[in-house]
């Protein structure tokens, strides 16, 4: 079962590519208050015949994620506080090129936040294992099951395969990148080729270098349970890439990190994105208040455009998705009006539009904030609600055939009923 869940995962990871945030992990309650909502939605609807189009699949899948990934945004603006968007504090670099950071503070204390100069010498890497380049059409080991180890994260894992008549150096490293990659220990793998030549390359997913050892994995068959000769054939343990700490100076003071993303003083959470130019340290520091309001509201209506764009593109295949856009265009349309003398514009196709010099000068020229852009914090409540509303049933956006309607007052509650769209990832795996 635990093979099947990681190949499942895996494929969700690799079709959908969700960005997960730190507002995605809930504590008990949040998740049985979910539970207790689907409850109430399913205690009154009908039944629905299962769907099985896979292109349909696809699009509730899709739906959910893109209004998940709407909530962490405006989660990440600070919406889901009460005034947040608003009073809430911001980070800025002077290259985000470079540096990208996140003000994760308390904003009772932002009065005392430092500014500061970080200089990056080199960012953390993975280690990578480039096997040898064979000939892609033959192979030189003989037929029988090897076997070979895999040390990472203090776990051995064994892996065993075959080789069988017929088949080719390609054809075996495919099926081991497969292996490596469904495993879902920390490697992922594929296989490179040069002209008539492949071979297997294999990287760590985290960065530097562990305390205690000089590499991430390490790969062998000295003990293993079935024939050896595979590791050296192949090279699987030849170590091409040695991980590597990143290192930086925060005020002149040399550090160094195993990750490329972490935190200064409980107060930024920083991600290095590249090397900075010799002499020339990035500035890392909180935006003032009227920076911090005109930037979220882009952020907000650069969020909305992008969940409209995402539905929009099913309005051709799916036909319930053009209730969903015009839901959409209709939260827009309305505060687009109520913040047009900030300098927001509704657009014909629905989308919305930011007049930065406007916005800008209204910010500046405000002497309350709050009462200037009091309608961003209900537009940003009305997009939540939507987003939870879609996240947590996405199959009423379905077009879907009724087989009965429940008996009113004499039912029971189907609290999975809703949920039938993450039974659509098991396909073709259970």
């Amino acid at each position: 079962m635990s093979a099947v869940r990681d190949t499942i995962l895996n494929n969700y990871l690799q079709t959908y590519q969700p960005s997960i945030t730190r507002y995605d992990s809930h504590k008990k309650s949040d998740l049985r208050n979910t539970y207790n909502s689907i409850v109430k939605l399913n205690k009154e609807s009908p039944w629905y015949l299962p769907v099985t189009n896979k292109d349909t699949q696809a699009y509730a899948v899709s739906l959910k994620e893109n209004a998940r990934e709407l909530r962490s945004d405006i989660a990440e603006l600070g919406g889901l506080e009460e005034d947040g968007l608003i009073s809430g504090k911001s980070a800025y670099t002077s290259d985000d090129s470079v540096v990208s950071a996140l003000f994760v503070g308390d904003e009772k204390d932002s009065d005392s936040v430092p500014t500061f100069d970080i200089e990056v010498k080199s960012i953390a890497s993975p280690q990578e294992n480039k096997g040898n380049y064979l000939p892609a059409g033959e192979v030189g080991l003989p037929e029988a099951t090897y076997s070979f180890d895999v040390g990472i994260n203090g776990m051995n894992y064994e892996f065993q395969f075959s080789i069988t008549e017929g088949e080719t150096n390609r054809d075996v490293q495919e099926r081991l990148a497969r292996l490596i990659n469904n495993s879902g220990i920390g490697l992922s793998a594929e296989v490179t080729s040069d002209g008539d030549w492949t071979a297997l390359k294999i990287d760590s997913e985290t960065t530097g270098i562990p305390k205690g050892r000089e590499e991430i994995f390490r790969i062998s068959d000295e003990r293993t349970s079935k024939e050896k000769g595979a590791v050296d054939y192949f090279g699987l343990g030849n170590i091409t890439t040695a991980p590597a700490n990143a290192k930086f100076t925060i005020n002149g003071e040399d550090r160094e990190a195993s990750s490329n993303h972490f935190t200064v003083g409980k107060m930024y959470e920083l991600e290095l994105k590249g090397v900075s130019e010799e002499g020339k340290p990035t500035t890392v520091g909180l935006k003032t208040n009227t920076e911090t309001v005109t930037d979220n509201l882009s952020k907000l209506i650069g969020s909305y455009n992008n969940f409209l764009k995402a539905v929009s593109t099913y309005t051709n295949s799916q036909a319930r998705s053009k209730q969903l856009a015009g839901e959409i265009k209709g939260i827009g349309a309305y505060y687009g009006g109520i913040l047009g003398n900030v300098g927001i514009e509704v657009n014909e196709d629905g989308m919305l539009s930011v007049d930065e010099e406007k916005l800008k000068e209204s910010a500046e020229n405000s002497e309350d904030l709050g009462s200037t852009f009091g309608a961003l914090k209900d537009f940003s409540n009305s997009l939540l609600r939507k987003s939870n509303q879609v996240a947590l049933n996405p199959m009423e956006y379905v077009q879907r055939t009724i087989v009965a309607y429940k008996n009113p007052g004499h039912n029971f509650a189907s609290p999975y009923t809703t949920s039938s769209y993450s039974g659509m990832m098991f396909n073709f795996f259970c």
